[in-house]
């Protein structure tokens, strides 16, 4: 991954709070798995941030080394690696995903 790539993911992660590097956007995603994120976050009514890292192939591979994660979508909240689609849904599900947020003070109400 080239230094430019890096300190691009690096610069996005750090500047939104709730950022999601997917296929597509939140408008208009192009994948299934990063619609079930964008319909997760958006139920949860929290702001964020999206990367289509359809854009670019170096993007692309960028994001999976940046996180050792192979798959997109990927989710970070304040910096930290959550998951993908898989995680972000169990973790939903359980409840476990409202608690983080509200705990980092992203919510905008109390459930």
């Amino acid at each position: 991954m080239s230094d430019a790539v890096f300190q691009t993911i690096q610069s996005l992660v750090d500047r939104n709070p709730i950022m999601l590097f997917m296929k597509g956007d939140k408008q208009f995603p192009q994948c299934g798995f990063s619609a079930r994120v964008v319909q997760i976050l958006n139920h949860l009514g929290v702001e964020f941030e999206t990367e289509n890292v359809l854009e670019s192939a170096e993007m692309r591979q960028g994001i999976k080394d940046f996180s050792q994660w192979p798959t997109i979508p990927q989710l970070y909240v304040k910096g930290e690696f959550i998951g993908g689609c898989d995680i972000v849904t169990d973790m939903y599900q359980s409840g476990e995903l409202e608690s983080l947020l509200s705990e980092k003070g992203l919510l905008k109400h109390a459930g």
